[in-house]
């Protein structure tokens, strides 16, 4: 089949049905270790667009930039909603497929269809006090984060003023969802065995799925009480926004805030800290200097914490890369493969036409991530306090030894061993410029609280001491 490209020059395009191919399987091994030469395989025998197997189900799935640009910058040829996919309309998607579960909670991240701008705009209308930071909202919020941060170091400290520590498991992942229960307004400490059973659904383990079943009750109990007594939280100013909302579709939102940005939050600290600590010294004197985003933003061009958006879909037969891809085939755009285009990546290693803002981590368009802002600002807080309270860090292993995780969606470190030495005095926390009850953060739980909870009582059994 042949196409007419802008500059009247044409080429063949493979006109084969998705259903037709024997793709090779994405998840393999080789995946989960060196993701990277998985690409570059696909991309040498397929172009910029390549079919792939996931689990079971054929799928495209998007290499290159540009094209990685045209799919999520076009909602109209390139929509979201399951209800477009052909192969689920004519059942052939599995009942059993692995990622139906994850896809088929219809939250704003996978919506489509005419009621998805009220809800992007309803979210949008509930985030912006939290990611304004003129707000008081985002003051309270960034001072809680820079309060959790805090009692998370200072429960390092109490193996010694040096030792060993996976920053992972006990800062990196914990920090984000102890920030989402001050967002989705837990009173007390009542989300920490939520945010427990979050973990353990991010981890896919032989628990997730009752896991799953207690996190999504806690959640609706969570949406009714704030339906009846609204505050000042993400939960209630969603409501606001938009008042039609059931219990259960306001708890399949707060699912998708609490999973979405605590995963992919405490991913971008764990690569920035190995960024920072494993880099040239100039790394760690640019954070000083409060260059920490713009860190971040270079660590998310080479190891995006989200490496694989959920599927949009053909609307018709549309031609991208060499391929026809036919109406209703599920599209997968993968960031981490179009921020090695050799294209784009080529242009950033000059440094001369493209910023580092340039990067695909929150996606693009209308659909970019709602909560990128927020998610920054927790990552940030985070990655400043460490290097405020550690005088040094030094990796356990060597970088190339860390051990990593990955999912259909998500590229992250299993663990982030080691070396630490506090400093003999923490540099305060900033003083509050204006009212003081516009930042101030939550109280932090006292003794008793923390060892009835079940977030702080594993945390405490990491403790590790001695070098």
């Amino acid at each position: 089949m042949e196409t007419h490209l802008g500059d009247g020059a044409s080429m063949d395009l493979d006109d084969a049905r998705l259903e037709e191919m024997t793709p090779e399987p994405l998840l393999t091994r080789d995946y989960e270790t060196r993701p990277a030469l998985v690409y570059e395989r696909l991309r040498q025998q397929h172009g910029p667009v390549a079919p792939v197997d996931l689990l079971g189900v054929p799928a495209w799935l998007v290499l290159g930039y540009r094209e990685a640009l045209e799919v999520l910058q076009d909602d109209n040829n390139w929509p979201k909603g399951l209800e477009n996919w052909r192969a689920r309309s004519e059942g052939r998607v599995p009942a059993d497929w692995p990622l139906g579960p994850s896809l088929e909670v219809n939250h704003v991240l996978i919506q489509g269809g005419p009621g998805y701008r009220a809800l992007r705009m309803a979210w949008d209308t509930a985030l912006r006090p939290f990611q304004d930071p003129r707000q008081p909202e985002a003051k309270r919020l960034k001072a809680a984060a820079t309060a959790d941060a805090d009692a998370l170091i200072t429960l390092i400290g109490q193996g010694g003023r040096t030792g060993v520590a996976d920053l992972s498991a006990q800062f990196s992942r914990p920090l984000p969802l102890m920030v989402a229960s001050h967002l989705l307004g837990f009173p007390g400490s009542q989300g920490d065995d939520a945010l427990m059973d979050m973990w353990r659904v991010l981890d896919a383990g032989p628990d997730a799925e009752p896991a799953l079943g207690r996190l999504l009750e806690t959640l609706a109990d969570l949406a009714a009480v704030k339906i009846k007594q609204p505050g000042n939280d993400f939960p209630s100013y969603l409501l606001a926004a938009h008042p039609g909302l059931t219990v259960d579709e306001l708890a399949r939102e707060l699912f998708m805030l609490l999973g979405m940005t605590s995963d992919h939050v405490g991913i971008l600290i764990s690569n920035t800290v190995v960024e920072v600590i494993s880099g040239e010294g100039g790394v760690r004197a640019s954070l000083s200097a409060g260059m920490v985003r713009e860190t971040m933003n270079r660590v998310v061009m080479r190891k995006p914490p989200l490496v694989n958006f959920v599927p949009r879909f053909a609307a018709r037969d549309t031609p991208l890369g060499n391929y026809m891809i036919h109406a209703g085939d599920p599209v997968w755009v993968s960031s981490a493969a179009a921020h090695a285009d050799p294209l784009f990546a080529g242009q950033m290693a000059s440094g001369s036409t493209i910023s580092s803002r340039a990067h695909l981590a929150w996606g693009a368009g209308r659909r970019q991530c709602p909560a990128r802002e927020l998610a920054s600002m927790v990552a940030a807080a985070g990655v400043s306090r460490l290097f405020e309270r550690f005088s040094d860090l030094t990796l356990a292993l060597p970088a190339d030894q860390l051990p990593w995780r990955s999912s259909p969606f998500m590229r992250g470190l299993r663990s982030l061993p080691v070396r630490y030495e506090l400093t003999e005095d923490p540099p305060p926390r900033p003083t509050p410029a204006s009212d003081p009850e516009e930042t101030a953060p939550p109280a932090l739980p006292d003794q008793e609280t923390q060892q009835r909870s079940s977030l702080w009582r594993y945390l405490t059994g990491l403790i590790r001491g001695g070098r």
